[in-house]
């Protein structure tokens, strides 16, 4: 077969072609015009992507099939804001069918927002089960980050819809929980459920930041979402905590401690 044509014609024609043959590759690649060269390395490079992504993708299913082969149903569990000066800590705890469509899921940090809440509208449409849990400002000061994070993923288990007989955590396991619990470092990476979880937890929490920003616009809550941007750290030295800071984080605390502000209501 020989392959005729410009070189836009054949690049416009590799664009729309997912599977051509090694044969009609080497033809292009031994083209005496360069730009033709050019544009069949570059479908080349496009396919060895796909081909590693979707390699992937495959291997983020290894530790739910472990489950799966024994008949059991598996839940990842992951967590949202653990790092802010203001705000709750959000858990989602997420179970995926075996069939569910994982094209782009990623842990939630590495997608842009209308990437995660295209995801997120994904999984809530097509999940098995979808469960989430808070813990807010008080549980965190009262009980520390950590205690606050278990809690709330303790709440996230609880509320869904269908038991699991296993959990997948990022990286932690969760005490009180009676499941099966396999912690996986950067799990979010590792296990499509987990890095479902992710996106649900990240979302939910974005959407709840949001809103709030409303009753408190001098944080820029909308845009932050309660991490120590340069901008926020510049609002609590102006205006002080707000009823949603974490007075148990060092920034806020010695913001407090200072005597710049005095205490203000949680109410």
């Amino acid at each position: 077969m020989k392959i005729r044509g410009t070189v836009r014609e054949i690049e416009a024609w590799l664009a729309r072609e997912s599977d051509v043959s090694p044969e009609v590759l080497e033809q292009l690649l031994e083209d005496s015009r360069a730009g033709v060269r050019k544009v069949a390395l570059r479908y080349l490079r496009k396919q060895e992507r796909v081909k590693q992504e979707r390699a992937r993708l495959e291997r983020m299913w290894q530790r739910e099939r472990t489950y799966w082969a024994q008949g059991l149903r598996v839940a990842g569990l992951d967590e949202a804001g653990r790092g802010c000066l203001a705000g709750p800590v959000v858990a989602a705890a997420v179970i995926l069918p075996k069939d569910f469509d994982v094209s782009g899921l990623n842990d939630s940090k590495q997608l842009s927002a209308s990437e995660r809440e295209a995801l997120r509208r994904r999984i809530d449409r097509e999940a098995t089960a979808v469960g989430i849990g808070m813990a807010d400002v008080e549980y965190i000061d009262t009980h520390n980050i950590l205690q606050a994070t278990f809690e709330a993923m303790r709440r996230a288990v609880a509320s869904l819809p269908v038991s699991p007989d296993a959990l997948l955590v990022d990286a932690l396991t969760v005490p009180g929980l009676t499941l099966p619990q396999q912690a996986i470092i950067k799990g979010d990476s590792h296990s499509h459920s987990i890095a479902a979880a992710s996106i649900v937890a990240k979302t939910e929490r974005d959407r709840w930041m949001e809103a709030i920003a409303r009753r408190y616009p001098e944080y820029g809550f909308d845009q932050n979402k309660g991490y120590a941007t340069p901008d926020h750290l510049a609002a609590l030295d102006r205006w002080g905590p707000s009823p949603l800071h974490r007075r148990s984080f060092a920034p806020v605390r010695e913001r407090l401690q200072g005597s710049l502000f005095p205490e203000q209501s949680m109410g």
